[in-house]
């Protein structure tokens, strides 16, 4: 489980194809602290770290990433030279800044625009049908693994659209300081609207 809150910005050094596609990522976390078999989050997927580098040169781990994977998350994401917003696994008793963030994608959205909102980004994105009802004006979004808060949402002819703000220093400390328009990123829907929609459709079913 992570909270949304980003810890570091990695940078994809190597991808290999083999039964699963291996990427290696740069970090600058203390690897030495990071145990194999360990859950990082990378732009929201939850990845298992099965290499590491050891105590000597820059810091690095390894991550299979499946077609299933790959599939569900944005476009161009595992490929070499791009940045990832990384989380590592939160512990009992750590401070819950963000939200209950699983890992797991749950589609992706399109950047529609950005602008100016003072000292911060006004950044408005396009979701699938299939998320719409899970998106509502001040819940959680997890956006490229990062924890946000939902400004405004509308639907329109071409999709239902919402807004979030992007402050100075989520701006400095996440990749979405340089997001742009038309570019892919990964939603995850909050957990607890995930629950709350199942329930729903239980209670519905015929007796």
């Amino acid at each position: 489980m992570f909270t949304g809150i980003i810890t570091d910005i990695g940078t994809i050094e190597s991808v290999e194809q083999r039964g699963d596609l291996r990427v290696r990522i740069a970090t600058a976390y203390d690897t030495a602290t990071i145990d194999l078999g360990a859950s990082i989050s990378c732009s929201g997927v939850c990845l298992t770290v099965i290499d590491k580098s050891g105590p000597e040169g820059p810091g690095w781990f390894t991550v299979d990433v499946s077609g299933e994977t790959v599939s569900r998350s944005a476009p161009s994401q595992w490929s070499q030279g791009r940045k990832l917003n990384l989380e590592r696994a939160m512990k009992l008793g750590d401070e819950l800044g963000g939200h209950i963030v699983t890992g797991h994608v749950d589609g992706v959205a399109e950047v529609l625009g950005i602008c100016a909102d003072g000292d911060s980004k006004r950044i408005g994105f396009r979701l699938p049908p299939a998320l719409a009802p899970f998106v509502a004006a001040k819940g959680s979004v997890t956006v490229d693994g990062v924890s946000l808060t939902v400004n405004q949402v509308r639907d329109a002819e071409d999709g239902t659209h919402f807004a979030v703000n992007i402050i100075p220093h989520t701006q400095a400390v996440t990749t979405l300081g340089a997001i742009e328009a038309g570019q892919a990123v990964n939603i995850e829907i909050d957990v607890l609207a995930r629950y709350l929609q199942r329930m729903q459709s239980l209670l519905q079913k015929p007796a």
